[in-house]
Parts: structure tokens; sequence; C-alpha cells
């Protein structure tokens, strides 16, 4: 359970963070924007490391399907764009890849 917490906040960060840069490059807004933006890519970096598992890439290949639902969180939330069914649809079926990579069962060797 604290994984799922860890993914949910290093999504929120990353998205944040790369939102940052996006306003100052594509909106034309102030440099400045740039200092939140790397602050939050620290913490997306720190927050995903704390996840339970042995090999970073497992943790990494796992956060793609939560950082696919938290884009389209942000999408609806901070853009003000609903997510369409084709959205919802692709972003199930990432998460349930994530959850085949994180628990699926091992064998130790």
């Amino acid at each position: 359970m604290t994984s799922f917490v860890f993914y949910i906040g290093a999504g929120l960060a990353e998205i944040g963070g790369c939102y940052a840069f996006w306003v100052w490059l594509r909106l034309g807004r102030s440099v400045y924007w740039v200092l939140p933006g790397m602050a939050l890519l620290v913490i997306f970096a720190l927050l995903l490391t704390r996840i339970e598992t042995v090999f970073a890439g497992r943790a990494f290949a796992a956060y793609g399907g939560v950082y696919i639902v938290a884009s389209l969180f942000w999408l609806w939330a901070v853009e003000g764009q609903r997510p369409d069914r084709w959205d919802v649809l692709g972003a199930a079926l990432c998460l349930a890849g994530s959850a085949v990579i994180l628990f699926g069962p091992r064998t130790q060797g």
C-alpha cells in the first residue's frame, strides 16, 4: 500500500515539474517557473526510490501505468479537458500491466 502512495506522489510531482517547464517554454511565462519545476522533479526522483521492490527497472516500469493515470487526472483537473472513454480504457490497461509487473510471482535466483 505504501508503494501506491509513493507512486501517486511521484506521478504528481513529475507531472507538476514537467508542467512548470511547459508553462515557461510553451506558454511564454517567466523563467522563474523553472525553479518549482526543478524542485518537483527532485521530489519525484526521491519518491520513486522509495518503492518496495529490489530492482529499479521493475519499479520504473510499473510506475509507467501510474504516470498515465496521473497525467489524465492532470488533464482533467488542471487543463480542464475531461478524459474520454479511450483515455480511461488505455489507463486501465496500463494499470493492469503495472499490477502484473509489481505483483506477479517471481522465482528466486
